[in-house]
């Protein structure tokens, strides 16, 4: 089959998926929040019997990462998650305020259209099919082509457990026929309402073109700053726990370490006890012509690969125990490579003369790539902690934790999610770890609790009330007045 004619094949398909979920999702929109909660679970438990097979089967389809981690993930969005929405009101009366007489109705958006990465395809794709049914909305995959088995894979034991749970058929779709030409089909179709795209670069441009409201995990390029009180120990585990997770590919991870200056040296020293190379120069420069295509597209060669692997691929000699590398960088720009995102366990090192300084390069580091997305703090200073959430242009600030787990909701309360909105600051909708919630309209109902005529005979309006304490104003300075004339006749 030429490639013309898979491309016509895909759009028709397309069509025909986004058609059979419109209809199915007619139907959904029926259900109440109970019978939804019914299939999610089913759902869940299903999966979660595969997560190992998968997780395996991830690895070996597209090479990335730990398929050990990828299990933890698998785990999460099918369990850990199952547990946090299980009890959420989602449609139908959601809310409702009896003394001010008013509710919140949760309303399907309709037919989602989602885009899973080729980084964590089984753990999102899972992720993204649960909230879609709690919420009541159908919901068609376009998967990755380099992911493609996988993420069939999971569709096709959630559309079983789904179906055998009362699921309309249609509900949940997934498109076979995979072209580029099919998914933008997808996007553009008329009936398609909302379009969930996590860590599909290319495709966003025609998601945002198709007119239709896009929510999009981008890229991350968190920075960890390491403050003089913290706990220095804790917080380089944390770091290398997190930059090792999965081989580095999880969008919340570190990508740099700013220190002040104070504590850089013994920061450097538990970096290296703690499994760090740090690169030389040369070594650096070796190291960095790999990272990307000259394109400016990162290199899929270094995708979720361990720092033995990178080193090897660079011609670089490291200690059999590397976990991650790192190098010493001043400057950020978008010429340098170390101040980008990595999918890999790569660190940049940046030295502060201060949190002030370090404040500046966290944000010089964000706006290069990754606004919007995720921040982490190693502190006990409750000020600078503040100084920094408050100032930073992302949606995540994350406190003495690792980022890979806390941005994703593992290690802190934020909600466990596998897409992290960004915000406007990174062109988003959103800035919320998605959630249910964030894939429905909330339909506002008010009772009336006064008239007109009540309105209009408001004792005293915001302008009158101006005017009257105008007038007092005066009244006073007149009285201070006339009484220091009198003094001065005295």
């Amino acid at each position: 089959m030429n490639r013309i004619d898979n491309d016509l094949l895909s759009v028709q398909e397309a069509r025909i998926l986004v058609e059979n979920a419109r209809e199915a999702q007619k139907l959904l929109a029926t259900f109440p929040q109970e019978k939804l909660d019914k299939i999610v679970r089913h759902m869940a438990e299903a999966v979660h019997k595969y997560a190992r097979e998968l997780a395996i089967m991830s690895c070996e389809e597209t090479g990335f990462g730990k398929w050990q981690d990828k299990f933890v993930k698998n785990v999460f969005a099918s369990d850990f998650l199952y547990k946090k929405i299980r009890d959420m009101k989602v449609v139908g009366i959601i809310s409702e305020d009896k003394e001010n007489k008013t509710m919140d109705i949760g309303v399907p958006v309709g037919v989602i259209i989602a885009l899973p990465p080729s980084t964590n395809p089984a753990s999102t794709t899972i992720y993204k099919a649960l909230i879609a049914i709690k919420s009541g909305n159908a919901i068609v995959f376009s998967p990755h082509p380099k992911a493609r088995k996988t993420i069939g894979r999971v569709l096709d034991i959630l559309i079983r457990a789904a179906a055998e749970s009362g699921l309309p058929s249609g509900a949940i779709g997934y498109l076979r026929t995979l072209a580029v030409d099919g998914t933008v089909a997808l996007m553009n179709h008329k009936d398609t309402a909302l379009i969930l795209v996590t860590g599909v670069p290319k495709l966003v441009r025609a998601a945002y073109t198709s007119g239709k409201p896009t929510i999009y995990g981008g890229p991350g390029n968190g920075p960890a700053f390491i403050e003089r009180s913290a706990d220095i120990k804790k917080a380089v585990a944390d770091i290398i726990a997190s930059r090792t997770f999965d081989n580095g590919i999880v969008s919340a991870s570190e990508q740099s370490i700013v220190a002040e200056d104070c504590i850089a040296d013994e920061v450097r020293q538990e970096l290296r006890r703690n499994g760090a190379y740090f690169l030389s120069d040369q070594e650096s420069q070796q190291l960095s012509k790999n990272f990307f295509r000259p394109d400016g597209r990162l290199n899929p060669e270094i995708v979720g690969k361990s720092a033995i692997e990178l080193a090897r691929q660079s011609g670089i000699c490291v200690p059999e125990d590397t976990q991650v590398l790192i190098s010493e960088q001043k400057y950020v720009s978008a010429a340098n490579p170390y101040s980008r995102e990595k999918l890999c366990p790569v660190l940049a090192f940046y030295v502060e003369k201060d949190w002030l300084n370090a404040c500046e390069k966290c944000i010089e580091l964000l706006v290069n790539e990754g606004r919007g997305h995720t921040l982490v703090i190693h502190s006990t200073n409750e000020k600078v902690i503040r100084e920094f959430a408050l100032k930073k242009p992302v949606s995540r600030v994350l406190v003495n934790t690792p980022a890979s787990l806390g941005g994703i909701g593992a290690t802190t309360n934020l909600f466990p999610a596998l897409t992290l909105g960004c915000g406007a600051a990174g062109g988003g909708v959103t800035s919320d770890n998605v959630t249910p919630l964030n894939l429905i309209n909330i339909r506002k109902v008010g009772y009336g609790v006064r008239q007109l005529g009540d309105i209009k005979s408001e004792p005293c309006s915001f302008a009158n009330q101006r005017s009257l304490e105008s007038k007092q104003d005066l009244n006073e300075l007149l009285e201070k007045l006339l009484k220091q004339l009198m003094v001065e006749k005295i």
